[in-house]
């Protein structure tokens, strides 16, 4: 059960009752950072970009255009997976990680069983558009293809929604909150 508490600017975030453990995934350019910072907000809790936990060595072979490996990616992880734990103790937390693939969502859910999963997507075409729009400091455009060779969508018995980035941010976190109220509720039943 959830309620609502009242604070400044804006709508008033949805208070959880449990602590909230939310990770968004995706490719570059699907607004994982976007639609993350605006579910902490209603949610009342921190939101982290887990690309600022990357090992310097990591953000050195993204910057200069090669794609990570599994060995590259399991420190990371695990530093993404300790911080969800971490945070999730202390009250809440949404995470904005790529986790590309159900084995690197394994990782995370290790740390967090019950973390729910919010995947934006679209078609390829329409996130290189966003790509090109935008500048990262290490994320190539080049790397985006690479990343769509390696995306495991979220599976139907993973926790969580895939959720079309065509609409707008707002339209999109209003969705998962629908989405993830009714998971919690049931989660609450079991």
């Amino acid at each position: 059960m959830t309620h609502t508490a009242a604070h400044d600017g804006g709508p008033s975030p949805v208070v959880p009752t449990r602590p909230v453990a939310i990770i968004v995934m995706g490719t570059q350019g699907v607004g994982k950072t976007t639609i993350g910072t605006r579910l902490a907000s209603q949610l009342g809790v921190p939101f982290i970009d887990g690309d600022r936990l990357h090992p310097a060595r990591n953000v050195e072979r993204m910057a200069s255009g090669q794609p990570l490996s599994d060995e590259d990616r399991a420190p990371w992880l695990r530093i993404v997976g300790e911080a969800l734990a971490e945070q999730q103790a202390s009250g809440g937390v949404v995470i904005a990680c790529s986790a590309l693939k159900r084995s690197y969502r394994d990782v995370l859910r290790a740390h967090v069983p019950t973390a729910y999963v919010v995947e934006p997507w679209g078609p390829i075409e329409l996130v290189q558009d966003r790509v090109r729009d935008r500048t990262h400091e290490y994320m190539p455009p080049e790397l985006l293809v690479s990343q769509y060779e390696t995306l495991e969508p979220l599976a139907d018995d993973e926790r969580g929604i895939r959720v079309n980035v065509a609409p707008t941010p707002e339209q999109i976190v209003e969705t998962v909150l629908e989405h993830y109220q009714r998971d919690r509720a049931n989660q609450e039943q079991s």
